[in-house]
């Protein structure tokens, strides 16, 4: 299994964050092909680091290479393509991970 991690910290602006993430960016990446599972998470408490953290997300996939393939889709391009969208609510750029 693979699966691409996003950790959003904090937002500036957690209204404008939480309705376009929710109404927008949430669609698109349901159009991922080939997804086998997706969680949101809201962080309520972070140790042993400096960073605010507010939503981690998690996508699983069978393997890198469908994790790939999916990013390189018409919906993948898109959702890249948004999260552009999502930077004005943010201080800082999501971080983006890559497990398997």
């Amino acid at each position: 299994m693979a699966k691409m991690i996003v950790m959003y910290e904090e937002p500036k602006d957690k209204e404008g964050f939480e309705n376009h993430y929710f109404s927008v960016h949430i669609p698109i990446a349901e159009k991922l092909p080939n997804i086998i599972g997706s969680s949101i998470h809201r962080v309520v408490n972070t140790r042993n680091s400096d960073l605010n953290l507010y939503l981690i997300v998690e996508l699983e996939f069978e393997n890198l290479d469908v994790l790939q393939e999916a990013l390189g889709s018409q919906a993948g391009k898109e959702l890249t393509n948004d999260t552009k969208n999502l930077l004005p609510f943010l201080e800082k750029p999501p971080i983006i991970t890559f497990t398997q």
